[in-house]
């Protein structure tokens, strides 16, 4: 379980992105974090690792601290959490495999992550995993040969190997067409559901997070300003969260763009046969 309790973050300029945040993430749960640019979703999920070190509060991941720990504890503990990246954050030269087994440095001795020398078990368990994301067969290929949805499938299975006890996802679907988005999405919430692992997702796609999020939080100037399921997600809380907006007119729009793509697939599907 993940708590953060009066979490706030203020830069050296004196701007406050985060504001006294204080949320709990049971096991399972699969949270999604919205808000307009700037409203500090992307610093939020980043000072729970300490890729951004917080101004005040605590982050409690079971009974430790994150906050209070030197680097060497912090290191052993970052293990527990593993990252999913926005740009993938994959090593482009390497192969998908090699990748993956990335996940494991945390684990290994420096000599053995500096030579990339790995372990049967972990070897068998990234085999494991690329076949749990559907990469099976892309083992070997270089990560700068893979497509977008490709690439962001090796940055889950990467961040998997890392037997993590939670999961922090920012922007997954940014750089993907909507199809590939619901496919990561998909997966990502299944992989969650199979282990009972508690994600934060920060996604810009309202959409997208009222049809996979079990718990939705939005965030405005750094406070939350929302929390309940999608289904209270109502034009009203959307204003809180966003400002003034017709969105009824913002789903017909996505109603049409979904409507668009169905037809395509059938016109494909038909050529095909």
């Amino acid at each position: 379980m993940l708590r953060l309790d009066g979490l706030s973050k203020t830069y050296t300029t004196g701007d406050a992105a985060l504001s006294d945040v204080s949320l709990t993430v049971p096991k399972g749960q699969i949270m999604g974090l919205i808000g307009p640019s700037g409203a500090g979703k992307s610093t939020l999920i980043r000072c729970i690792n300490r890729l951004v070190e917080p101004t005040a509060g605590k982050v409690l991941l079971g009974d430790v601290d994150l906050v209070t720990l030197g680097k060497g504890e912090l290191r052993r503990q970052r293990r527990r959490v593993g990252m999913i990246f926005q740009e993938y954050a994959l090593v482009e030269r390497l192969t998908v495999m090699e990748n993956v087994l990335s996940g494991r440095l945390g684990y290994v001795p420096f000599w053995r992550s500096f030579l990339r020398r790995y372990s049967g078990a972990d070897i068998q368990r990234a085999y494991q995993l690329l076949d749990r994301v559907g990469l099976m067969d892309k083992a070997d290929n270089r990560a700068d040969a893979l497509s977008g949805g490709q690439r962001q499938r090796v940055g889950i299975a990467r961040a998997l190997a890392q037997d993590p006890e939670l999961l922090l996802v920012d922007e997954p679907t940014a750089s993907l067409d909507p199809k590939t988005s619901r496919q990561i999405m998909r997966l990502l919430t299944e992989i969650c559901s199979e282990r009972n692992l508690p994600a934060i997702v920060n996604i810009h796609d309202v959409p997208l997070a009222q049809q996979f999020m079990q718990r939705i939080v939005g965030l405005r100037s750094g406070r939350v300003v929302f929390d309940g399921p999608p289904s209270e997600l109502t034009e009203t809380a959307l204003t809180t969260i966003y400002g003034e907006e017709d969105w009824n007119a913002m789903r017909q729009g996505d109603e049409e763009q979904a409507e668009a793509e169905a037809d395509a697939k059938t016109r494909l599907e038909a050529l095909a046969r």
